[in-house]
């Protein structure tokens, strides 16, 4: 059983998420430095040995520090101490990929359309493809890990700022500025339908097919040949047909 950390503890590390260094667990606070208390608990959930903490804990801690570090806000909560919070600076500098998650139904539209803000005024992007993964997993437990490509995007006209160590923003990533896997196929039987030809009726061993014909038309028996009717009428097979039987059955 994992052992629950004290109303103290957690207040330290929420300040520390929340108000240093909230881009080292993917989280990116608003301007006002609030978080989606929703995002927020997915993120401390994540992280060794804190995987039951909930809401509760949070009220528990306003309830029981006389000087709580962390205050809530309708489904939002910030740090009280915001000083070393790093704001949303346009980037000077820009590593040649960066990654981002998509959810994998909208997939299909990001490819023809382009990257587009989920549950975020910007695009998220991070440099580190495992922390990608980790904010996509929030979303959608089996999520697509994109690759963008900063000069491309740049050279139409795209913005990056940064939003900590390791996190990116943009407005949007236009098509065809980022790779990703190719759509899953379609569903086997409609492959097979639209590329293959129609098979054949096979035939197995035993079966028979019924030959339906015209009812007009008399169907014909076997008739014997002349040679067959002359060999019934041959002399010596009538001999042998009517012998007479031995004595000793007579």
């Amino acid at each position: 059983m994992v052992q629950q950390k004290s109303p103290k503890y957690l207040a330290k590390l929420i300040s520390y998420m929340l108000g240093n260094k909230p881009a080292e667990f993917g989280l990116i606070p608003d301007r006002d430095g609030f978080v989606k208390t929703k995002e927020f608990l997915k993120a401390v959930c994540e992280e060794d040995g804190l995987g039951y903490i909930r809401e509760s804990h949070i009220h528990e801690i306003l309830i029981t520090l006389s000087d709580p570090p962390i205050e809530i806000k309708d489904n939002f909560i910030r740090a009280t101490h915001r000083d070393k919070l790093p704001g949303h600076s346009l980037a000077q500098t820009l590593p040649k990929l960066l990654y981002t998650c998509v959810r994998r139904k909208a997939y299909p539209f990001v490819l023809d359309k382009g990257i587009f803000p989920m549950g975020f005024d910007r695009v998220i992007l991070s440099s580190v493809p495992e922390m990608a993964e980790r904010m996509g997993k929030r979303k959608d437990r089996m999520p697509i890990l994109l690759t963008v490509q900063t000069r491309k995007s740049l050279e139409k006209g795209t913005l990056f700022y940064e939003a900590g160590d390791t996190l990116f923003l943009a407005e949007s990533i236009r098509s065809g500025c980022f790779t990703g896997p190719p759509l899953p196929k379609q569903k086997e039987a409609a492959i097979i339908k639209e590329v293959l030809p129609e098979k054949k009726q096979q035939k197995f061993p035993g079966s028979f097919i019924m030959n339906l014909r015209d009812k007009n038309k008399k169907t014909s028996r076997h008739k014997k040949t002349n040679k067959e009717v002359a060999w019934n009428k041959d002399p010596k097979k009538l001999k042998k047909q009517k012998r007479t039987p031995p004595p000793w059955r007579q």
